[in-house]
């Protein structure tokens, strides 16, 4: 059965939010379904979106692994943001932190470095 899944992130001003996630992805929203949501694509069938007005505003919290961590930063600073916070595990997984200007966390995993 194949999956499908779609993150929620809650916001209180959807063109604001827009603006930011666009930068943070590095591509617009694949589509806007309404006047409160729009919607990115991460990977196949793997969609985060983000919803204007709910009483949740700021407290979503939302982690993806990366193949290339490294290189998803560089592009990232590159766009203008900077993680919040980068953190290596005791098993050297590595985590960079974004904060969205409403306070919702989103995370990005790496693997740990070799070499």
């Amino acid at each position: 059965m194949p999956l499908a899944l779609f993150a929620a992130i809650h916001v209180r001003d959807r063109a604001a939010a827009i603006t930011w996630y666009s930068r943070l992805l590095g591509a617009d929203p694949v589509f806007l379904p309404n006047d409160v949501e729009a919607v990115w694509e991460l990977a196949e069938h793997r969609y985060l979106y983000v919803e204007e007005g709910t009483e949740h505003v700021g407290h979503s919290r939302l982690t993806a692994f990366l193949d290339d961590l490294d290189g998803f930063l560089t592009t990232t600073r590159g766009r203008g943001l900077e993680p919040d916070l980068v953190e290596t595990y005791d098993n050297g997984v590595r985590k960079a932190i974004f904060r969205d200007p409403d306070g919702n966390e989103i995370g990005f995993g790496g693997a740990p470095l070799t070499g």
